[in-house]
């Protein structure tokens, strides 16, 4: 069974259309078909509150494309999902209103919360202790949401207003960094070693500008590095050097420096980049819905 999967995000809106599929006894989403759109919405958002008409239709456009490709595919089920933009715009539910008319798509403004169980519900689909502690942090456009597990169980849990757009745009509170620091304080035990594993498309493509492969774990010293020759390059340079979408050559250093403070707080010398995010875990949620073994 296919399905579509539209996470509208601060920076991108992107469909995933997949299917949970096992191999030697091991289930995992299977990606079909991607396509990404580098809509933007933060932008917009973070300066004027609200989403212009221009990006309205933009946006209206963009589902469009999103259902005829989930249609060619025949996906048994699609669902969309808007995280951080869309939860802060003032217009939103006109904007709702317009892309359902146009194009019979509900979207959904789900929650920090409701955005992390969609994530890890296909997190522990990965083969790796899920009953030592471990951390992970995913680092969107418009939010960063940092989630410390034990026992296989999230124990604890918080949403940031700090995210790559917002950042590169210059709104983001001053006293965020400190919340993140007592936060990591106030919940992690240091004196016990935690995996630390990120999420979120900067994150993947520092992974595969550094060469890593699959699973392998990256130096948080070799991130300082890539982040800081970045740096030292304009835009336009960083997409020619490192063959990067404009969309994601302007930021990911802010990327790189909300992980790397992360980092530092929690004492990490190595992360994992698992590869994973909302689209997948909203695949995988569907699966289980439609087989009927989905949690109540």
């Amino acid at each position: 069974m296919k399905f579509g999967a539209i996470d509208i995000g601060t920076n991108a809106a992107r469909l995933l259309v997949g299917e949970v599929t096992k191999q030697d006894n091991h289930s995992f989403v299977k990606k079909i078909s991607y396509t990404r759109i580098p809509l933007r919405l933060g932008e917009e958002v973070f300066d004027k509150g609200e989403l212009s008409p221009q990006k309205m239709e933009d946006f209206a456009k963009a589902m469009e494309a999103f259902k005829l490709i989930s249609e060619i595919f025949q996906v048994k089920q699609l669902r969309a999902c808007a995280t951080s933009a869309m939860r802060e715009a003032s217009n939103r539910n006109e904007v709702l209103k317009k892309i359902r008319k146009r194009t019979s798509i509900e979207i959904e403004v789900i929650s920090g919360d409701e955005e992390a169980r969609l994530i890890f519900g296909t997190f522990f689909l990965l083969e790796f202790d899920k009953d030592s502690p471990f951390v992970v942090i995913d680092v969107g456009g418009g939010s960063t949401e940092v989630s410390l597990f034990e026992n296989g169980k999230r124990v604890a849990a918080k949403s940031f207003q700090v995210g790559t757009l917002r950042l590169l745009k210059g709104k983001t509170h001053e006293n965020v960094w400190k919340d993140i620091s007592g936060w990591i304080r106030e919940n992690v035990d240091f004196s016990t070693e935690h995996q630390i594993f990120a999420t979120g498309g900067n994150i993947n493509k520092v992974h595969k500008l550094l060469g890593a492969q699959n699973t392998e774990a990256l130096e948080v010293k070799k991130v300082k590095k890539l982040r800081d020759q970045l740096a030292d390059l304009s835009v336009a340079q960083r997409v020619d050097k490192y063959q990067l979408k404009p969309d994601r050559a302007d930021v990911i250093v802010p990327a790189c420096d909300i992980y790397l403070y992360i980092l530092k707080q929690l004492e990490a010398s190595q992360l994992f980049v698992p590869k994973i995010g909302l689209s997948d875990g909203m695949v995988y949620d569907m699966y289980l819905d439609e087989v009927g073994t989905k949690k109540k």
